[in-house]
């Protein structure tokens, strides 16, 4: 049985709804109890909790591995301020796929993972992807069938899924899933932009949520004539974006054009793997060996394969390319809870989860609380 949370305050800067910092002390249990304004006294940063809605791995664990595997990237995360996570699947052959998943719907049956982010389920990346936009992902991909769309949804564990629009049957399989409360992600795709505005609309008009998974990486870009995935993500009103700023995956340029095209869409996210927090060296993802050198992952042939990003820099890299920190916030952690539906996370607010991260004027991490329990760093 779980103890209940003592009540705790913070004092310091308060990153408040709406984007102002203030003075004052954040005062909590396991909810967000009060907001105290008071005297401009500085201190710490105090900002929303981060949500990671795709994440493979960290500290040595993956999604993949199991309820093990999933611990140990949660605890990890955790220490960089992610307070809520997706732990997130690779197209790999069924039945293991469907065991990752079960290992997940494991710990959430257990009350979560003490000392970790907050697991609301998983985010299921494959197999129903393009054979030719694979990226790092293994050549597994299979049709999503309405049977094979039935047994996941029974495992109840589900609250993302990564779709390409144009493969058989992935219209009905994304309105399943939409059906279901689960958010449909495009992403690992050849599709043009006709197709995925039609799934997207398709989506939109059954009353589901949608998004871009790691915009610009694995659906090609933007031309004149051909708009493409990209283009229909950007254009949608709807749709949420996650972006990758590693430094790698995208250029900053084509970050700032996806911030200045879907403002309050942009969400930041790690797609990290079990390398992220390991230093460099030799990893695998997926069962393909995997080299992390200078803080890039690549496999054998050369392409990204993933990354070891955590979201504290996520959050420095977006601050470093212009954006204010308000703003950088609000990417980290209020739209990704709003892409799936987690109304009772993302700000400081009264009556909200108590997920909280105190940063240092060097954006550093001091303390993290999930839920009002403080997290050993």
């Amino acid at each position: 049985m779980t103890s209940p949370v003592s009540p705790a305050s913070l004092r310091g800067r308060l990153l408040l709804p709406g984007g102002s910092l203030v003075s004052g002390t954040l005062h909590f249990g396991a909810d967000i109890t009060a907001l105290e304004e008071g005297p401009e006294t500085g201190g710490p940063l105090i900002v929303p909790g981060f949500v990671d809605t795709h994440v493979h791995g960290g500290g040595g664990g993956d999604t993949m591995d199991g309820a093990e595997g999933v611990r140990t990237l949660a605890r990890m995360h955790a220490r960089h301020g992610t307070t809520t996570l997706l732990p997130t699947t690779m197209t790999n052959p069924w039945e293991r796929v469907l065991a990752a998943l079960r290992g997940v719907r494991e710990l959430m049956d257990a009350g979560g993972v003490p000392g970790g982010a907050d697991i609301p389920g998983a985010h299921l990346e494959g197999p129903f992807i393009s054979p030719q936009r694979l990226g790092a992902q293994p050549p597994c991909t299979l049709t999503p069938t309405p049977e094979r769309v039935q047994e996941l949804l029974a495992l109840n564990v589900i609250r993302a899924v990564t779709l390409a629009p144009e493969i058989e049957e992935a219209t009905d399989a994304a309105l399943a899933f939409a059906g279901a409360g689960v958010r449909v992600g495009i992403g690992h795709t050849a599709a043009d932009a006709e197709t995925v505005a039609a799934l997207l609309q398709a989506v939109h008009v059954a009353g589901g949520r949608t998004a871009g998974t790691h915009l610009f990486n694995a659906m090609g870009g933007i031309q004149g004539r051909e708009p493409g995935v990209v283009g229909a993500l950007l254009t949608d009103p709807h749709a949420f974006a996650e972006v990758i700023l590693d430094g790698f995956h995208l250029h900053r340029l084509s970050f700032l054009l996806a911030r200045a095209a879907a403002p309050d869409r942009v969400m930041l996210i790690t797609d990290a793997m079990r390398a992220a927090g390991q230093g460099d060296g030799e990893s695998e993802l997926g069962g393909q060996p995997v080299t992390v050198s200078g803080g890039r992952a690549t496999l054998a042939s050369g392409s990204l394969a993933g990354s070891v990003l955590t979201m504290d820099m996520a959050l420095k890299n977006a601050v470093a390319a212009g954006v204010p920190l308000a703003e950088a916030s609000r990417m980290l952690s209020l739209a990704p809870a709003r892409s799936l539906g987690l109304s009772d996370r993302g700000e400081l607010r009264v009556g909200l989860r108590a997920d909280v991260v105190v940063l240092d004027e060097e954006l550093k991490v001091r303390q993290v609380y999930v839920g009002g329990r403080s997290v050993a760093l």
